[in-house]
């Protein structure tokens, strides 16, 4: 495919692994071919678990971004549903991000990113930011929705070169929401966190709440960046 589709679209990428099954949204408010806009990138939570690129919490990211002019972009990471593969340890995933980020770039190759994740999407696109700067993909800032900072090696990810949004649910009965403020407060660089009390890891009950939140860190560099 050598064009970002208009209004929703799920087609194929190919992946390290084989093809990767992708989702995309561009609103009608989205700037048009020959002009720069914003890319948001949202990974999924562990494909073993049950994480595919249609949960909850990865939607209501992408819906938040899609209904301030942003173009979304999810995907399956290898061996999730219909995308090839098996998985990697959240290692073989970040080539899968990185794949489409390549995707992206040849048919949006003007367009700043915005990468986001969940859980265990979280790990994978804090993996993959040093990859994609050294590459030159036009990386804007980190979203991270509960991550997962128990379960892989955060402690080795305190710098980053673009700005850091971190949210967290208070409830969180998965991550223990202890252990990801120690992780954020070891992060040295630009950061902004957002805290949903009451809230579990899935933010039962509290999607509003969350695309709420999403949307306030969106603008954490709104006028250097998103404009």
């Amino acid at each position: 495919m050598f064009e970002f589709p208009e209004g929703e679209s799920r087609f194929f990428i190919d992946g390290v692994c084989g093809q990767l099954q992708t989702s995309t949204m561009a609103p009608s408010n989205a700037p048009e071919d020959g002009d720069s806009g914003v890319v948001v990138v949202v990974c999924h939570p562990h494909p073993l678990m049950g994480g595919t690129m249609n949960n909850k919490v990865v939607h209501t990211i992408a819906r938040c971004h899609r209904d301030l002019g942003h173009r979304v972009v999810r995907f399956n990471f290898r061996g999730v549903e219909k995308s090839e593969g098996e998985y990697a340890e959240g290692i073989g995933e970040a080539d899968d991000l990185m794949a489409v980020l390549g995707w992206l770039k040849s048919v949006r190759p003007g367009d700043r990113i915005i990468l986001a994740g969940f859980s265990f999407g979280s790990y994978v696109v804090t993996r993959a930011l040093q990859l994609a700067l050294k590459d030159d993909f036009p990386v804007i800032s980190l979203l991270l929705v509960a991550p997962a900072v128990v379960n892989y090696d955060f402690e080795n990810f305190t710098a980053f070169d673009v700005p850091l949004g971190v949210i967290v649910g208070g409830s969180d009965e998965v991550v223990d929401p202890s252990s990801i403020y120690q992780w954020f407060d070891s992060v040295t660089t630009e950061k902004q966190k957002a805290v949903l009390e009451g809230a579990g890891h899935f933010f039962h009950g509290q999607l509003p709440e969350l695309k709420g939140l999403v949307k306030q860190l969106a603008n954490i560099d709104n006028d250097r960046n998103l404009r």
